[in-house]
C-alpha cells in the first residue's frame, strides 16, 4: 500500500466498465486524488480508461502495492474476494452495491476490515443525490405514515447480473433504513421473470407502511420517492434532483357557470436541491473517511443492512409463482 503525498491520496479503480470508467473519471478530476493506475479484465478496456485520463493500466498485485484506496466496481460475484485482498494489503476499498452477493462473505468482511483498521464504503449513491440530502434535513422534523419509492425503467442494453431487486430496489432500501428507525416487522413482495420487475411492500410496528417497486421492464426512466407525514407530503424526483413539500391542502367546491366542480389547492413549497453529481459526492466522502481514517457515510455495516433486506425481498418474491413473458408478446 502506498500512502498520499503532496499529489494527493494515490487512488486506483479495479473494474473500468460502465460503472468503473466514472470512478476514474471523478478521481482524475478531483485535486485530493491521485489516479495512478486502473485494472480491469479486459487489457482493451484497461488501455483505454488508462489513456483516456493519463494513468496506468496495470495488473491487481501492482495496482495494489501502489495505492491507498480503490474503488472496486466489477460484477457483485467477484466483489468479496477482491475486497478481501485489498484489506489484506491494507488498502481501503469502496465496494460498488450490492456489497456483496452473500451475507455469510459480508460478515466475514466486516472481520477483515476490523483487522485491516481501514474504511469501507458501499456505493449507495443515491444516499449522496442532492435531494435526498435536503429531505434527510427535513424528515427529521416529522411523524413518517407511509413511503412509497419507484425504480423503473427500460432493459439495459449491457449485462446485469442481479435481478431489479437488487441491482435497483436496493438503492430506496438503504434510503428507507437511513430514514426509518428499525427494521421492518414483515416483508411482502412478488415479481415477474425472475423478478426483472418486483414489489415488495414493509410494515414496521409503530412506523411507516413502505411500498416500492423496481423495474427493468418499463418503457420510461422514473426514480421517484413520496413520502406522506401527519402534515405534509414530499416528493423527491432522482433525475431531476428536486423536491417538492405539498402541504395544506384544502377542498372546496367552486362554481362554474351553471354547474359545480370540486377541486383541491394545496400550498406547494419547493426548497433549494445544490447541484452536484451524487458520484463525486460519494467519491469525496469516500476519500475523506480514507484520509482521516473515519466511519463512512455508507459503512459495510449500512450496505450489509440493506443486503439483508433486498434478499429478504428477493426470496419471498421468487418464492411465489412468477410468469415469464414470451418475447414479442405485447
Amino acid at each position: 500500500m502506498s500512502n498520499t503525498n503532496g499529489a494527493g491520496l494515490k487512488v486506483g479503480v479495479i473494474g473500468v466498465g460502465s460503472m468503473g470508467q466514472h470512478h476514474a473519471r471523478i478521481y482524475d478530476q478531483l485535486p485530493v486524488a491521485d489516479l495512478v493506475g486502473v485494472y480491469d479484465a479486459d487489457d482493451e478496456q484497461t488501455a483505454e480508461i488508462a489513456a483516456k485520463h493519463n494513468t496506468k493500466p496495470m495488473e491487481m498485485d501492482e495496482l495494489l502495492d501502489s495505492v491507498a484506496a480503490v474503488s472496486i466496481a466489477v460484477p457483485t460475484r467477484f466483489h468479496f474476494d477482491i475486497a478481501k485482498q485489498c484489506l489484506e494489503e491494507g488498502v481501503a476499498p469502496l465496494i460498488e452495491k450490492p456489497v456483496v452477493g452473500d451475507l455469510q462473505k459480508g460478515r466475514k468482511l466486516q472481520e477483515l476490515a476490523a483487522m485491516a483498521d481501514v474504511p469501507v464504503q458501499v456505493g449507495h449513491v443515491e444516499r449522496f443525490n442532492p435531494a435526498v440530502q435536503v429531505v434527510q434535513n427535513i424528515v427529521s422534523d416529522f411523524n413518517i405514515l407511509a413511503v412509497n419509492a419507484e425504480r423503473l425503467g427500460p432493459p439495459p442494453n449491457r449485462t446485469i447480473e442481479d435481478s431489479a431487486i437488487l441491482d435497483l430496489m436496493i438503492h430506496d432500501l438503504d434510503i428507507v433504513l437511513s430514514l426509518v428507525d428499525g427494521d421492518p416487522a414483515s416483508v411482502m413482495s412478488a415479481g415477474v421473470q425472475r423478478n426483472r420487475y418486483g414489489t415488495a411492500t414493509l410494515d414496521y410496528d409503530y412506523g411507516p407502511v413502505v411500498t416500492l417497486t423496481a423495474s427493468r421492464l418499463t418503457q420510461r426512466k422514473v426514480r421517484k420517492l413520496e413520502i406522506t407525514t401527519e402534515k405534509c407530503v414530499i416528493e423527491v424526483d432522482y433525475i431531476n434532483q428536486s423536491v417538492e413539500i405539498h402541504r395544506q391542502s384544502m377542498p372546496s367546491y367552486v362554481e362554474e357557470g351553471e354547474g359545480v366542480r370540486y377541486r383541491h389547492e394545496s400550498i406547494v413549497e419547493r426548497p433549494t436541491v445544490p447541484s452536484g453529481e451524487p458520484l463525486q459526492a460519494e467519491v469525496e466522502s469516500f476519500l475523506r473517511s480514507v484520509m482521516t481514517n473515519s466511519k463512512p457515510e455508507v459503512s459495510l455495516e449500512d450496505g450489509i443492512r440493506a443486503l439483508e433486506l433486498a434478499q429478504t425481498v428477493e426470496r419471498k418474491a421468487l418464492n411465489k409463482k412468477q410468469r415469464t413473458i414470451p418475447a414479442g408478446n405485447d
